[in-house]
């Protein structure tokens, strides 16, 4: 089962509160794929979503793209890839990969695109389109039934301090 959801964000605070209030729904285990060219916003939203899992000082959420892994201590464990410079699916799994995917914490893969072959069959993929200088169009594809309610439980959240944008 595969659903997707979209959403239009103006900026980078509103991109920030969609992070937040996704965190608010993950789970022990998650594994979410972000998609989107260079300069798109995936560390941003990589950083909105440690904050909303509660980690002590977001200016240490950065792309590990040398390092290609960062771990960081939150409400849930982050596992924060970036596949970037990676030449192949193999090199990926050579990280290590498939063992954070079983583990507790929630595993963000940047440039997801790039090793789907490692990717577990359940997962959730952010798909990150610029539509202008700080306008962004997220698409949320849900892979799987715990992924599914996730989505569900994503949309119908609702907070008076922050409303998903449109």
């Amino acid at each position: 089962m595969v659903e997707m959801i979209q959403f239009d964000v103006a900026d980078e605070d509103e991109t920030a509160k969609l992070g937040r209030r996704l965190a608010d729904v993950l789970f022990p285990g998650a594994v979410i794929g972000l998609v989107g060219q260079l300069g798109a916003g995936k560390t941003r939203l990589v950083r909105a979503i440690a904050e909303g899992l509660g980690i002590a000082d977001s200016r240490a959420v950065s792309s590990p793209t040398f390092v290609l892994i960062q771990e960081y201590r939150a409400r849930l464990p982050i596992y924060h890839f970036d596949a970037y410079r990676l030449h192949s699916e193999a090199e990926f799994f050579d990280l290590g990969a498939h063992e954070y995917f079983q583990g507790k914490g929630v595993c963000l893969v940047e440039w997801a695109d790039r090793v789907m072959g490692c990717m577990p069959a359940e997962r959730l993929v952010v798909h990150i389109q610029v539509t202008g200088p700080s306008s962004r169009r997220f698409a949320i594809e849900a892979f799987g039934e715990r992924y599914h309610k996730l989505i569900t439980k994503f949309q119908g959240a609702r907070s008076a301090s922050e409303e998903l944008p449109r």
